[in-house]
């Protein structure tokens, strides 16, 4: 994840449209994607700001923490280099492979991306990709930034991958995010990778907390008063074409048909710790009028009409960590990476049970 700035803040300062929070966060890169053009779009009327909240949410399908953690450490080494990279590659295709995917890589000029899916019953209903990036910055082996996306991805995958629902699931490693979105681009460059494609979750930094009052940090001169001084939520962040997609983050509650009885898995899912409050962002234009929100692998899909959610624990604004040697498993929240990637698979499970559509419907 690339050099935050003072982005976010902006949205309250030259926007009408106001957050709706669950919690809230930010994110950042070095370099900014050119911006395609695009259609312009209604903003919605604004929303009043809400305390931040602990989601309860029922988890059908329980994350397992030592699993999750597993990967992070498997992953404890730089991921920069053309080796680091394959190393990484190799890691996550034979991790699919286990459990039953056939991930597919897919090369650009500047790299490899992979790519797998699971077909939905329903070809009609179209897709969700949960997406986030495999690489590194030069001196840091990135357990937040960015295993942790992998982790939430591949834990996903196992708990979904044989289960059958009307969309279809797709995954997809990005790699070079840390040059300029690189992977991303490429990917969204591929007209067949869109076809169908309904939503996009993207996970770029989801494990790292702070407790302690002001830990969390803020620009100056920020014109609301911040949701928490702690460093205990998480942030999505969605354009306000798509706004269904973002607000299924909300205190998902699935509708599933699964092997097992409902209420034998609900009976079986409670969880001792809740999931962390999470912060929701709608972001009109597409960005274009604060381009500082268009620094992660959501971008690009935004660019092309699609759907897409940025989720992330906001970077440098809260960890020591960022981009440093010291990014490593010893200083991932266990408590909190567990709970939000608890949420990621509710909302992903909500998402491909639903044929609706993920698109605002604007009231005339």
């Amino acid at each position: 994840m690339h050099e935050m700035k003072k982005w976010i803040w902006l949205v309250f300062l030259t926007l009408t449209v106001a957050t709706v929070t669950i919690t809230s966060g930010f994110w950042q890169q070095p370099e900014k994607p050119s911006v395609m053009a695009s259609a312009q779009v209604e903003t919605p009327k604004s929303q009043p700001t809400v305390s931040p909240k602990v989601n309860d949410q029922v988890n059908i399908f329980p994350v397992s923490s030592d699993r999750l953690f597993s990967h992070i450490q498997n992953l404890n080494f730089r991921r920069y280099t053309d080796r680091e990279r394959w190393r990484t590659r190799t890691y996550i295709t034979k991790e699919l492979q286990k459990i039953g995917w056939q991930p597919k890589l897919q090369k650009f000029d500047q790299g490899i991306n992979i790519f797998a899916e699971r077909k939905g019953s329903n070809k009609d209903a179209g897709a969700i990709l949960l997406g986030a990036h495999y690489d590194t910055v030069a001196q840091s082996p990135g357990s937040d930034d960015n295993a942790t996306g992998i982790a939430v991805i591949l834990e996903i995958a196992r708990l979904l991958g044989s289960q059958t629902t009307p969309r279809t699931l797709q995954l997809a490693f990005f790699d070079k995010e840390e040059s300029g979105l690189w992977g991303s681009k490429a990917f969204v460059a591929q007209e067949a990778n869109l076809n169908n494609l309904q939503g996009v979750i993207i996970m770029d930094m989801v494990g790292y907390a702070c407790y302690t009052p002001g830990c969390q940090k803020y620009p100056q001169g920020l014109p609301v008063t911040p949701p928490s001084e702690k460093g205990d939520f998480l942030t999505i962040v969605g354009d306000t074409e798509h706004l269904p997609l973002l607000y299924a983050f909300e205190n998902p509650q699935p509708k599933i048909s699964p092997e097992k009885p409902l209420a034998e898995r609900l009976k079986s899912s409670n969880i001792k710790t809740p999931p962390p409050p999470i912060f929701a962002l709608p972001v009109p234009l597409k960005g274009l009028l604060i381009p500082d929100t268009l620094r992660s692998d959501h971008a690009p899909f935004w660019f092309q009409g699609v759907g897409a959610v940025l989720i992330t624990d906001t970077g440098n604004l809260r960890t020591p960590h960022y981009h440093q040697p010291s990014d490593t498993p010893t200083n991932i929240q266990r408590q909190f990476f567990t709970g939000s990637a608890q949420i990621i698979a509710n909302a992903t499970v909500k998402l491909l049970n639903s044929s609706d559509s993920l698109g605002t419907v604007v009231k005339e």
